[in-house]
């Protein structure tokens, strides 16, 4: 089976990684009830029982309740501690009653007051990965890097990462630090193919038609820089999910995944990350689901490996049109 970059730094998390955000209860501030602890528990012993030991959430994640509610099944059970790799997020800030607008803060007085407040509900004394989540236009990279460096030297963090930043943002950060960024965490799934677009519609006019920013995977290939996929089931259209109200080449593509499955004698869900996992960059799809049997339904993902035709069938598939 493919190492992925972290591997390469000898760091040994899964190829696969569960997303936290649907524990907690939702997005309200509702208590946490023994239901959601609970709930929480059969998500995490479902991903460790299919090998998934790296586990991913966010400060903001149904706002705050999603890292308690984990921090409880280790208070439960302190010794999957050691069994684990607990990456977060921090730098959104929701709106403020006081009319203040949701923004993002990369703020010194931010960064350290959300690391405490992520360990504080985690109940933990370190996390191993600590990601900025979004681009920050005021960001000062020197702030930036002062506070990384004080948090590594205090312990509190093993090592640093971004979400969703192009290449060139990711630079500007990494000439301040001396504390090298290891992970960027990006929306990126069969149905979200932005990341392979930028690649093909290099000097064709649709490349006028995609954001996703020119040159961010091939520079986080050259950097050894994890790529992890958020939204990598995307949301279930592949595996289950309705999609009468789907465009015609999702329907199209769903129903190519599903006899794919048939023939492989493994699961929708297996074969969409497998696909992810198929590219050369070592992609780690995040699941955003804390259904245990779907998560279940995920472990053979690194088992299969796609053939080249297979990949390009369902690619072509998803972009609904020939490619140029």
């Amino acid at each position: 089976m493919k190492i992925v970059p972290l591997n390469r730094r000898g760091i040994p998390v899964s190829r696969l990684v569960l997303g936290c955000m649907g524990l907690g209860g939702g997005w309200n501030q509702n208590p946490i009830t023994s239901e959601h602890v609970k709930q929480a528990s059969e998500a995490i012993e479902s991903a460790l029982s299919i090998g998934i030991n790296m586990f991913d959430h966010a400060d903001i994640y149904a706002f705050g309740k999603a890292e308690k509610v984990f921090g409880e099944v280790l208070k439960e059970q302190p010794n999957l501690r050691e069994k684990m790799f607990i990456q977060s997020k921090c730098g959104i800030r929701f709106k403020e009653s006081s009319g203040v607008p949701g923004r993002y803060d990369f703020s010194e007085e931010h960064i350290r007051r959300s690391i405490d407040g992520i360990l504080e509900r985690l109940g933990v004394d370190y996390i191993d990965f600590l990601l900025l989540h979004r681009p920050d236009p005021l960001m000062d990279p020197e702030e930036v890097a002062e506070t990384i460096h004080d948090l590594k030297a205090s312990g509190k963090v093993r090592w640093f990462g971004v979400s969703n930043m192009s290449a060139g943002q990711i630079r500007l950060l990494q000439a301040y630090c001396d504390e090298p960024f290891v992970i960027n965490q990006l929306e990126m799934s069969l149905a979200k193919i932005g990341w392979l677009e930028t690649g093909v519609h290099v000097n064709q006019n649709a490349a006028t038609e995609n954001i996703f920013p020119e040159g961010t995977l091939e520079y986080c290939r050259l950097e050894n820089i994890q790529i992890q996929a958020w939204g990598s089931l995307a949301q279930g259209v592949f595996s289950g999910k309705l999609v009468d109200d789907q465009s015609d080449s999702i329907k199209a593509t769903a129903k190519l995944v599903q006899e794919m499955a048939e023939q492989k004698q493994t699961t929708p869900e297996a074969i969409v990350l497998s696909w992810l996992m198929k590219h050369p960059a070592g992609i780690q799809p995040v699941i955003g689901t804390v259904n245990p049997d779907r998560i279940r339904a995920c472990e053979d993902a690194v088992n299969i490996t796609l053939t080249r035709n297979e990949w390009y069938t369902l690619y072509v598939s998803s972009r609904g049109r020939a490619l140029p």
